[in-house]
């Protein structure tokens, strides 16, 4: 059970060309959607690495959120392809680890849809609140805890436990 004023937190990459515009529409059409969601711009969806999916979700966010132009319409070509395929990987991964599916969203929102940019901010929101914290950084404390006293790492994988012994350097 979590706190009733409890509100998740949600990283959104967005590629500068079609979602961030969109983002920005959405801003100017004064389009209210949640004030949850932190956004970053990057020059294309492609450019988001895996890792700064992990690095927010294990610095506190409770969600991310990744948008790019739609399939085909790709400033960089084939650079929604590539997140495409790093999204597919990243989410099988993150079911190990028994994370939640909905707390990693890809969306492809062109610069003229401002309103899916609200409405999809606004359903994820409402999708995490459920879900409560990830806690995930408390999780990584108590491993990075472990890894230091050098004692074996316990590391959840869906259902079944894994103990790696670490040795003492």
């Amino acid at each position: 059970m979590h706190d009733a004023n409890w509100e998740p937190r949600i990283v959104a990459f967005f590629c500068n060309w079609c979602t961030y515009t969109a983002a920005d529409l959405a801003g100017v059409s004064r389009l209210k959607y949640a004030p949850n969601v932190r956004i970053v711009r990057l020059m294309c969806s492609g450019r988001v690495d895996p890792q700064f999916i992990l690095a927010a979700l294990a610095g506190g966010a409770d969600g991310v959120l990744i948008g790019g132009c739609h399939i085909g319409d790709c400033h960089y070509v084939e650079g929604n392809l590539k997140t495409l395929r790093r999204f597919q990987m990243l989410k099988r991964m993150l079911a190990e680890f028994g994370i939640e599916d909905q707390r990693v969203r890809l969306e492809w929102i062109s610069a003229s849809e401002g309103d899916k940019v609200r409405s999809v901010i606004n359903e994820m929101v409402e999708q995490l609140r459920p879900l409560g914290a990830l806690a995930l950084r408390e999780q990584f404390k108590e491993w990075g805890r472990e890894v230091a006293d050098g004692q074996p790492v316990s590391v959840a994988l869906g259902e079944a436990k894994q103990e790696t012994e670490v040795a003492h350097v």
